[in-house]
C-alpha cells in the first residue's frame, strides 16, 4: 500500500507578512502534490500553511504542544493533542519525511538541527543559512520559492521511506 508523503513545515509562530505568504502558498502546493502537511497545528506560519493545504483539499496533520485538540488552528484535519510543550518538535520531525523551514526563530531553527540529526532532508525557504556556517550536511538544502523547496523536499525523500 502507498501511503502520501508526509512534509512538515516548520515555521514562525508570529511570521512577518513575508513569511505567512510563503507558508500559505507552500501549504497550498504540498496539497496540490497529494501530499500530507505536517505543522504544529497552531497559529503563525502552521495556520498559513494549513490553511493553504486545506483550501486546495489537502490533508494538515497538526502535531500539538498541549493535551487539548481544540487549540488546533481551524484548518488542521487532524490534530494531535501531546502533552509534551516543546518536545512536540521531536515528534513533528520525526513524523516528516522531508521538512520545509520557513524564515523561523529558535523553535525554527531546533526543527532544523533535530531533522537533519535524524537524517531528515531540510529545506531552508528563507530560513536559517546553515550552509554559511559551514554546515556541509547532504541534507541540507536551500529554496528561494515556495515551488523550488515543495519540488526539493519530495524529490528529496528516500523511495524506501
Amino acid at each position: 500500500m502507498s501511503r502520501p508523503l508526509r512534509i512538515g513545515v516548520m515555521g514562525p509562530g508570529s511570521p512577518d507578512p513575508e513569511a505567512e505568504e510563503l507558508a500559505l502558498e507552500t501549504g497550498r502546493l504540498i496539497a496540490l502534490r497529494g501530499g500530507i502537511l505536517v505543522c504544529g497545528g497552531l497559529g503563525g506560519a502552521m495556520e498559513a500553511a494549513s490553511r493553504g493545504a486545506s483550501g486546495e483539499g489537502g490533508v494538515v496533520l497538526g502535531i500539538l504542544p498541549g493535551s487539548r485538540t481544540g487549540d488546533a488552528n481551524p484548518w488542521v484535519s487532524i490534530p494531535v493533542a501531546t502533552g509534551v510543550g516543546n518536545a512536540r518538535n521531536t515528534i513533528n520531525v520525526l513524523t516528516s519525511q522531508a521538512v520545509i523551514a520557513i524564515r523561523g526563530s529558535y523553535g525554527t531553527l531546533s526543527e532544523i538541527a533535530l531533522a537533519l540529526k535524524c537524517g531528515r532532508p531540510v529545506v531552508a525557504l528563507r530560513s536559517w543559512r546553515l550552509d554559511l556556517l559551514g554546515c556541509g550536511d547532504p541534507l541540507f538544502h536551500t529554496a528561494d520559492t515556495p515551488a523550488e523547496a515543495v519540488r526539493k523536499a519530495f524529490a528529496l525523500i528516500p523511495a524506501e521511506d
